[in-house]
């Protein structure tokens, strides 16, 4: 691999990060109350109580595919989406850097609601009433509160990360002791089982897409601080369990609480109706829990998509950028909190359009990391403004894994000409546009192989 030697690769000193502090990142960042959400929408696909936590493991345990990426920013110092230059080309990159940059605004615009949402719940616990002004003071309150997040630096970060991990993780622990009691296991365990393939596998598909595929284009944006002799397991392993241990758990007990509290899957404001199910001296120190879990998840939502803008190559001020985000952030939650007032509606939307081309971009970025990265690393030239402009093989297969899942995928806004049979009102497009993008990019790379092979050899003859 050629030794980084510019401004697109962090310098040594700024090197020098331990495995442990990945694991605090992705910990902290898992610990919001949206995982509860999670759970509910499990057992709504009509799955078992076994077949439910089984979907919530698995749907954890893609943190890996976050691990793997992680990879590539610790050999080499540079941020994810710079680095997926050298699978698309310069200009290439230009339109999943975009989507990417799309995908991590609209994860700041939900946490954005649900931080509004929790806010308005604990300001009724203290006396006030939910009005339209009350809304509009709890939505500002909650996008200063990440938007000032701007100010941390790495090192900042870290240990931010690792106080929430501590307090808010062990408050959580708490909610989620005082709901386990309370939950109906005769009712749980009654509970038959669904179909295996059209409704645990669509179950799983819409969790990767809101945890291991919604996060994947970020992985390297925090690893690119570990030392350069760190052991990639311990990348991997550090990412994917801090990730997979506050998900998993919390996703249990959404779980469990469809018993205690059925009309969580259905409400308006999921929040506020989990606090129904806590004693009366709980229900503000959860819903300050839930505010403390919430505002991790939109830290790292906001440095990754500043960094993408940068990868863009749109240069603004730091004023300007957050102006940018911060109108977008408020824009979107007005619509959901005012016009749509359909959270989980929304939400579920969201997850399956951008996991589809979240889904293909990882595919594409894996194989070519797999296949060829590894062997000859990540040279400046293919990172610079002066690399090639477009890798055809890397943009036709995140283009056709896109279009494969968007034909099988069934939303509000529109309906796939395959989206039919186990692909009609599921999110298995996410799982396919991953396959897809996955088979076609590999082939291509041998393809591409094979050619330059024949030329080499075609050279030696002469």
């Amino acid at each position: 691999m050629s030794k980084p030697s510019s401004s697109i690769f962090l310098s040594p000193s700024e090197r020098s990060g331990k495995p442990k502090e990945l694991f605090f990142i992705w910990f902290a960042s898992n610990i919001g109350i949206l995982g509860v959400v999670y759970g509910t929408m499990i057992v709504g696909f009509g799955l078992s109580f076994f077949q439910s936590l089984l979907a919530a493991m698995l749907g954890s345990l893609s943190f890996i595919l976050v691990g793997l990426t992680s990879i590539a920013g610790k050999n080499t110092g540079a941020n994810m989406l710079t680095l997926s230059r050298a699978a698309f080309g310069r200009k290439g990159n230009y339109f999943p850097t975009l989507m990417v940059w799309m995908s991590f605004v609209g994860w700041l615009a939900v946490n954005v609601i649900t931080g509004t949402l929790t806010l308005l719940s604990l300001l009724n616990v203290w006396g006030l009433n939910t009005t339209s002004l009350l809304t509009v003071v709890s939505l500002f309150a909650f996008s200063l509160l990440v938007l000032l997040s701007n100010l941390f630096s790495q090192k900042v970060l870290v240990k931010a990360q690792t106080i929430f991990t501590y307090v808010f993780g062990l408050l959580t622990l708490l909610v989620i002791a005082l709901l386990i009691p309370k939950t109906n296991w005769q009712a749980l365990f009654q509970i038959n089982n669904g179909d295996w393939l059209t409704s645990f596998l669509p179950a799983v598909s819409i969790i990767i897409a809101g945890t291991g595929i919604g996060w994947v284009g970020a992985g390297a944006d925090y690893s690119r601080y570990q030392h350069p002799k760190t052991s990639s397991q311990s990348v991997v392993m550090s990412v994917t369990l801090g990730a997979f241990f506050p998900l998993f758990i919390i996703m249990s007990a959404g779980i469990l609480m469809t018993t205690s509290v059925p009309s969580l899957g259905t409400a308006d404001n999921p929040i506020n109706v989990i606090s129904q199910a806590l004693p009366s001296w709980m229900t503000a120190l959860y819903f300050l829990t839930a505010l403390g879990g919430l505002i991790p998840q939109g830290i790292l939502s906001l440095k990754s998509a500043r960094t993408n803008l940068q990868t863009l190559d749109i240069h603004v001020k730091d004023s300007t950028a957050v102006f940018i985000h911060a109108i977008i952030i408020i824009a979107l939650p007005v619509y959901v909190l005012f016009f749509s007032q359909n959270f989980l509606g929304d939400f579920q939307v969201f997850l399956g359009l951008v996991g589809i081309g979240l889904a293909s971009w990882g595919a594409t970025f894996l194989v070519d990391f797999a296949l060829v990265r590894r062997e000859f690393g990540y040279d400046e030239k293919l990172l610079s403004n002066k690399a090639e402009a477009i890798n055809p093989a890397g943009l036709l297969s995140w283009l056709i894994g896109i279009a494969a899942g968007l034909a099988f995928t069934n939303t509000s806004f529109f309906t796939g000409p395959f989206a039919r049979g186990i692909f009609e009102d599921s999110s298995l497009g996410v799982l396919l546009a991953f396959i897809v993008s996955g088979v076609v990019q590999a082939v291509l790379v041998n393809v591409q192989s094979s050619k330059s092979r024949g030329v080499e050899s075609g050279k030696m003859a002469k």
